[in-house]
């Protein structure tokens, strides 16, 4: 069996070699790149499994990085982690925006942590087809099968948090979610982040759904729930 691919994206060497030492060592077989050019060249060439992608980077940013990857038909399914210094809610926003799928702020203080977020981030790389494979309430659609959610007939691009938190709520309507139970369903059981980031990938997932954001409802002191027909 092949080993799991993981492309390093930064430019402080220290922080790429002890990373690499331990990624190593668990197993993974590692690529490196020190800026943003450099790392589309590799994605591309090497299809890594995972992207540990530094949003601060020489020639083109994180941010750039990873939306050319999502643009891509070779690299938009590849799982990508994001570091950065930038801790602030509005910058984990703008990553989950352009399609990260998980976020970690430096400096790096566990890289065993890191090593179990990259884990949970491959153990849910798959959708679950368990259900219906596609449900349809109020206009939005949830096809599981294709991936794919449809507002009104028009397909709506979403990172995969986003498809498998409105896959979530639409599939129980009425029913309010906690933050917790969003976090297992939209993120992984094994994510180990706070459970307002949650807010974060329910504040992108309404600015998709434009005029139908209001069907995803806050439930104060509770979470969230997909409003009832």
């Amino acid at each position: 069996m092949s080993k799991t691919k993981v492309l390093i994206v930064e430019d402080y060497r220290p922080l790429v070699e002890t990373l690499e030492y331990q990624l190593k060592r668990a197993g993974y077989e590692v690529y490196r790149a020190a800026d943003g050019r450099e790392a589309l060249n590799q994605a591309k060439l090497y299809l890594p499994d995972v992207v540990v992608l530094d949003v601060d980077l020489p020639i083109l940013s994180g941010v750039e990085v990873c939306k050319q990857l999502r643009s891509d038909a070779t690299t938009k399914d590849t799982l990508i982690l994001m570091l950065s210094a930038l801790g602030e809610e509005s910058d984990q926003v703008v990553g989950f925006a352009v399609g990260a799928d998980d976020y970690v702020v430096k400096p790096v203080e566990s890289y065993k942590v890191l090593l179990q977020r990259i884990k949970a981030l491959l153990r849910r790389r798959e959708p679950s087809l368990d259900d219906a494979d596609a449900i349809s309430r109020c206009g939005v659609t949830v096809d599981r099968r294709r991936f794919v959610a449809t507002i009104e007939g028009e397909a709506v691009k979403l990172t995969k948090s986003e498809f498998r938190l409105l896959d979530t709520l639409i599939r129980q309507p009425g029913r309010a979610f906690d933050r917790s139970e969003l976090v297992d369903a939209a993120l992984g059981e094994d994510t180990m982040v706070l459970e307002r980031t949650i807010d974060v990938h329910v504040r992108a997932l309404r600015k998709k759904m434009s005029e139908h954001a209001d069907l995803v409802e806050t439930v104060r002191g509770v979470g969230y729930r997909f409003r009832e027909e």
